[in-house]
C-alpha cells in the first residue's frame, strides 16, 4: 500500500471543446456605448455650449468668468450623449418646435427631445439647419496650470449621414462635468 500513494491514475483525455462561433453582427446595428447611464435614475448634467460660424471660439474668448460668447445655450444632458444626439439639439435650436411636450416661460423654450433637455435663451444661428452644414465640437476646459484648452474632439453632419463620429458619447471622448462645448458651424 505505500507505493500506492506514489502511483498517479490516468485520465482518459477529452478533446477541446470546439470554439464557439458566433454568427456576424448585422451590418445595420450600432455597437454597445462603453459608457452606459440610467437616464432614468440618473440626474442629467448642465452643458454649456456655444456656437460659432465658420471657426472655433478661440480660448482667449472663454479666458474672463462670466463674460464667455454670448451665443450660448444649455443643455441638459447626461455623459453617454452621442455627438449625433446632440447635433440634433443644435440644429433644433434655432427655434422652439410646438409640440405637446414645449413649454414656452417667457423668453425661455424647455423641451424634451432624444431624452435630453434644452433650454433656449435665444435663437441660434440658422447655418445650423442648412442640409450640408457639418458641425465641429471642441471641449474648452482648464489644465492643470490654470489655461484654457480648446480640445477638438468630433465632427458631424446636420442631418446625420452614419458616419464621422456621430456615435461617440461625450464620456468616451473625456469629458468632464464643467466643460464647455464649443460648436463650429461650416
Amino acid at each position: 500500500m505505500a507505493g500506492a500513494a506514489g502511483i498517479r491514475r490516468k485520465m482518459p483525455q477529452r478533446p477541446p471543446p470546439p470554439p464557439s462561433v458566433l454568427p456576424p453582427r448585422p451590418s445595420n446595428t450600432l455597437p454597445r456605448r462603453p459608457f452606459y447611464v440610467d437616464r432614468e435614475k440618473t440626474c442629467p448634467l448642465l452643458l454649456r455650449v456655444f456656437t460659432k460660424v465658420g471657426s472655433h471660439h478661440s480660448r482667449e474668448d472663454f479666458a474672463v468668468r462670466g463674460q464667455e460668447p454670448k451665443n450660448e445655450f444649455q443643455i441638459y444632458t447626461w455623459k453617454d450623449a452621442t455627438l449625433r444626439e446632440l447635433t440634433d439639439l443644435v440644429v433644433a435650436s434655432s427655434s422652439c418646435p410646438n409640440t405637446s411636450d414645449t413649454e414656452n416661460i417667457g423668453a425661455i423654450c424647455f423641451t424634451k427631445l432624444l431624452t435630453s433637455y434644452f433650454v433656449e435663451v435665444k435663437e441660434v444661428t440658422p447655418a445650423a439647419r442648412r442640409r450640408d452644414a457639418r458641425l465641429s465640437f471642441a471641449f474648452v476646459f482648464p489644465e492643470k496650470q490654470g489655461h484654457l484648452v480648446v480640445r477638438l474632439v468630433g465632427k458631424t453632419f446636420s442631418y446625420g449621414s452614419g458616419e464621422m463620429d456621430d456615435g461617440k458619447a461625450l464620456a468616451q471622448l473625456g469629458f468632464q462635468i464643467g466643460d464647455y462645448l464649443d460648436v463650429a458651424i461650416f
